[in-house]
């Protein structure tokens, strides 16, 4: 009875949310943006009275956590056409043959029959059909288990990767617990990646395996910092395998490894470089082993030219890029992305750099706030921004005490927008308006903070969870 008095109004919020969820993933098409931002709000702010306005158990939050990702569980993906590519890649492997050397469109001269092949090609459209995968071997990997399990059923394929990622956000769940404990924050912190409803509904609902990335290189984080960095370099290098953002945080090492980060640890500088060269060298060694199987000179120009696309030719949702193609359009008369993505991932790797050599990332708050102001910085940068993309900051900004992530999961709902009925038109003012709105609280927040990247005001951590 104390139980059903004390979270009766959790309980009620709680079915309330399992009903929404139902809605958006049963009955909602990707054009709808209206009955879409509605329900992404309502969800949104029931989540934030979940998490911070109730003194609530753990393991409550916890459960409530599977329990909504449950919803999903047979239901097709509704904002994204991606998964068709998962289950085609994952087939394709399973038969022996490598989804960096032939396109779907190109399936005539596979020479094997691949199940629903019609199907998965026509869903995942014919722009993703008409390029080499992009997906790194360990993705690849999950793929292929689930053609293993289900290689005849969409429906099962798309269950089996929906089981895959609810496990490794339950995994994110129990070493972000962890890890927060251990930089003595709120623990409750966790639940703002566990619980918001943009992690849910873009990782569990549309499949996407940042989730994924993001398991392993939390669990190599967390042991980083627990001294065992031989175990934490092979977990950062498979999680590069699964997607490569991870490549970009690298440099943001150097300087925890060759400061003394505490009393009592007192290392030569000789002895801290020789961990941080072998830290890398195990990094290095453990992609290299993923990609192995697949190493050749066409994979690598196949894979490598795909990659590239993404700088060079897609834009979506992207910030200072778009003022730069506007001035483009101004100055020479046409769109200047071949240009532009060719020299902004070099000025991202500069200001990283820069982080790197000029910013005090010896305490674990400083290296992962830094990680956090770095990955934020390159996507601002970024000619293309999907929604899913800010799972990274998102996760990162847990350990931290900036917020403007969380702000950024909830407004970048905006992007929606482009998806209408008529097809796709991008609404700029809608994007101006989302970047405004993120970089507006991001500002805010450092200039209410003596060092972004020091991160020196310890945190109490919480005693209602």
């Amino acid at each position: 009875m104390n139980f059903i008095k004390l979270y009766k109004i959790p309980l009620l919020f709680a079915i309330i949310s399992i009903a929404f969820y139902a809605s958006f993933t049963y009955d909602l098409e990707r054009s709808d943006f209206a009955k879409l931002i509605s329900l992404y709000s309502a969800l949104f702010f029931l989540a934030y009275l979940l998490i911070e306005k109730f003194k609530l158990n753990f393991w409550f939050l916890a459960v409530l956590g599977v329990v909504f990702r449950l919803v999903f569980i047979g239901a097709t993906p509704n904002l994204s056409q991606d998964f068709y590519r998962f289950l085609w890649d994952g087939r394709l492997l399973l038969k022996g043959v490598s989804p960096y050397f032939f396109t779907p469109s190109s399936s005539t001269a596979l020479g094997v029959t691949i199940e629903q092949s019609q199907q998965l090609i026509e869903g995942m459209d014919a722009l993703n059909a008409s390029h080499f995968s992009n997906y790194p071997p360990v993705n690849q990997l999950f793929f292929a288990i689930a053609a293993l399990f289900a290689g005849k059923s969409i429906l099962g394929s798309v269950i089996v990767l929906r089981t895959l990622l609810i496990l490794a956000d339950i995994g994110i769940l129990f070493f972000g617990k962890k890890l927060l404990k251990k930089l003595d924050l709120p623990v409750k912190n966790v639940f703002w990646y566990f619980l918001n409803p943009f992690i849910i509904i873009e990782l569990t609902g549309n499949l996407h395996f940042e989730g994924v990335m993001l398991f392993f290189f939390i669990w190599g984080m967390y042991l980083l910092f627990k001294g065992k960095w031989f175990w934490a370099a092979v977990l950062i290098g498979i999680s590069v395998s699964v997607k490569l953002l991870p490549l970009l945080l690298l440099p943001l090492f150097l300087k925890y490894f060759t400061i003394n980060r505490t009393p009592k640890v007192v290392e030569t500088f000789w002895v801290s470089i020789k961990k941080l060269i072998g830290f890398y060298i195990i990094i290095g060694l453990t992609i290299i082993l993923t990609f192995l199987p697949f190493l050749s000179s066409e994979f690598i120009h196949n894979f490598s030219a795909t990659i590239a696309l993404w700088f060079q030719n897609f834009e979506f949702n992207a910030s200072v890029y778009y003022i730069i193609r506007w001035i483009g359009f101004q100055v020479v008369g046409w769109n200047i992305i071949g240009t532009a993505g060719k020299i902004l991932p070099i000025l991202v790797f500069l200001i990283v750099l820069a982080i790197a050599f000029f910013r005090k990332n010896k305490t674990p708050q400083q290296l992962i706030t830094a990680m956090l102001f770095a990955v934020s910085i390159y996507f601002l940068l970024s000619t293309t921004v999907h929604p899913w993309y800010i799972a990274t900051p998102l996760l990162l900004s847990v350990f931290t005490k900036y917020k403007f992530p969380i702000v950024w999961s909830f407004i970048v709902i905006l992007s929606y927008s482009a998806y209408g009925k008529d097809g796709f038109d991008e609404n700029l003012w809608l994007v101006a308006l989302e970047y405004m709105v993120v970089i507006g609280v991001a500002v805010w927040e450092i200039c209410n903070s003596k060092d972004p990247f020091a991160n020196k005001n310890k945190i109490e951590p919480s005693n209602s969870i």
